[in-house]
């Protein structure tokens, strides 16, 4: 047993060391490899790894050139003319298009949707509008209240003969997938994907624990929806769980960047089912939808598929850049060493940074690991608010009130590194104003801590707290 034990011991570490993970993570590794005998070991096979499988790999391989191709080809006049955006914008735009290839288009409107009720009843209405297709894909699809809606008004799109497809993750939507609703999808039509299924089999070829995070709605060519809300009523949604009901946001964008989303899509849809959507064609649409408004955005998708830096490159770029204030809001607030050390450079460099998140958490280690990180961001003057009115689950950063990151990439590691996630760099003024304003509704709602009480807390907390921050490298 001994001997088995080390012979595991130094293969499995010899292969943590090759492979050259983050520094934490790999001691963290190391360490339950050498004192958890075999489980350890069990573990880094199952979790250590971004392992996708040779199928995803190969496919990812096949299309990315035409995907390229296609986003090369964008007609000039939707791209956005850097010289036009501001200094941090500019620098920002061309990071995140080196590093997706995927430009900032220009001629788009924004409506920010703050309500449950707003994004289900926008999204309702334009699926009763459509006429080509309904591309939809969710972490998340629970039946009951508002989104069996939802569901009904894809159901009599299909009807009509509109393309309707949804993508939903396997571990996010298990219960959805095998319910009523899905199972009417199936028979009225509606083509249901699967993305990332998990089997006793499959977890040594597929890492079980990367999921695809991404929320995307596509309308025909006229808009798209993007942002942290899940196809979930939250009325009715996880109501056991005792933290109230779940807050979200959502953007509505019409204009180019609905060609971007949908393309986004399209990939992920074809990653999953072998199925060639093709590529939305620019020159097919019409002249009213590629300039709904003046503003700029980019599609920003990230993941450990391919782009796995990209998000993370660029919130560091935008917390590094800014000059006068950061606000901040997310629901899972566990930064790695470098974002640490960056939110607390900008706010010992005289910006003021505002961290919004929920007061109570859905996960008791989240919870605590979260709050191990108060003492360093009080004692440099960072601003922590804890949301009262539920759990606050919009994940949005402005910088400078001038450019708004929004979408589903929460400020924690899983996110950086883990799932499939999908951001908007808006480079508008006045969007970042909205954001803000909502920020602000936020906070209103919400207590800030004290760093003076928070210093008197319990040697219990404490203890917990830094315990539980072990565990951060691999949430």
């Amino acid at each position: 047993m001994a001997l088995a034990h080390a012979a595991i011991t130094i293969g499995i570490s010899s292969r943590v060391i090759k492979i050259r993970l983050p520094v934490a993570t790999t001691l963290t590794w190391l360490i339950l490899v050498f004192f958890v005998p075999f489980v350890g070991a069990l573990l880094y096979l199952i979790f250590g790894e971004k392992r996708l499988g040779r199928k995803f790999t190969a496919r990812a391989k096949a299309i990315r050139e035409r995907y390229q191709s296609w986003l090369g080809e964008l007609p000039p006049g939707i791209q956005s003319d850097r010289q036009g955006l501001s200094p941090q914008a500019r620098s920002l735009s061309r990071l995140a298009e080196t590093t997706t290839s995927i430009p900032a288009t220009s001629g788009n409107h924004f409506t920010l949707l703050d309500s449950a009720e707003s994004i289900l009843h926008s999204i309702i209405s334009d699926i009763d509008s459509a006429q080509k297709f309904c591309h939809l894909e969710f972490y998340i699809w629970s039946e009951g209240g508002m989104a069996d809606q939802v569901g009904e008004a894809l159901l009599r799109a299909a009807q009509r003969g509109v393309s309707c497809r949804v993508l939903l993750d396997a571990i996010g939507s298990a219960r959805f997938l095998k319910g009523r609703m899905s199972g009417r999808f199936k028979s009225g039509g509606i083509e249901v994907a699967v993305a990332l299924p998990i089997s006793p089999i499959s977890v040594f070829k597929v890492r079980p624990d990367l999921r695809l995070h991404r929320k995307i709605v596509v309308i025909d060519d006229a808009a798209a929806y993007t942002g942290s809300f899940n196809m979930v009523d939250p009325r009715v949604f996880k109501q056991d769980a005792g933290v109230g009901q779940w807050v979200d946001a959502m953007v509505c964008i019409e204009g180019p960047g609905v060609f971007a989303l949908n393309a986004l899509f399209r990939w992920d849809w074809e990653m999953v089912t072998g199925c060639n959507l093709g590529a939305p064609a620019a020159e097919e649409v019409p002249p009213a939808n590629l300039m709904a408004g003046k503003a700029h955005v980019q599609v920003i998708p990230s993941g450990p598929g391919g782009g796995g830096k990209s998000i993370y490159q660029l919130l560091l770029m935008s917390i590094y850049s800014a000059q006068r204030e950061l606000a901040i809001t997310t629901p899972y607030f566990v930064p790695d060493e470098a974002v640490t050390i960056a939110l607390l450079t900008a706010a010992e460099r005289g910006v003021k940074v505002s961290v919004i998140m929920p007061e109570r958490n859905d996960s008791r280690l989240v919870y605590y690991t979260c709050r191990s990180y108060f003492d360093d961001m009080l004692a440099a003057g960072i601003h922590i608010y804890g949301f009262k009115g539920g759990l606050l689950h919009t994940k949005s950063i402005v910088v400078d009130r001038e450019v708004a990151l929004f979408g589903s990439v929460n400020l924690d590691v899983r996110s950086f590194w883990l799932d499939f996630e999908v951001t908007l760099g808006m480079y508008d003024a006045d969007f970042s104003e909205r954001v803000l304003a909502l920020q602000n509704e936020y906070l209103q709602q919400s207590t800030l801590v004290d760093p003076q009480t928070w210093r008197r807390r319990p040697v219990k907390e404490r203890f917990i707290e830094n315990l539980a921050r072990l565990a951060s490298p691999l949430l």
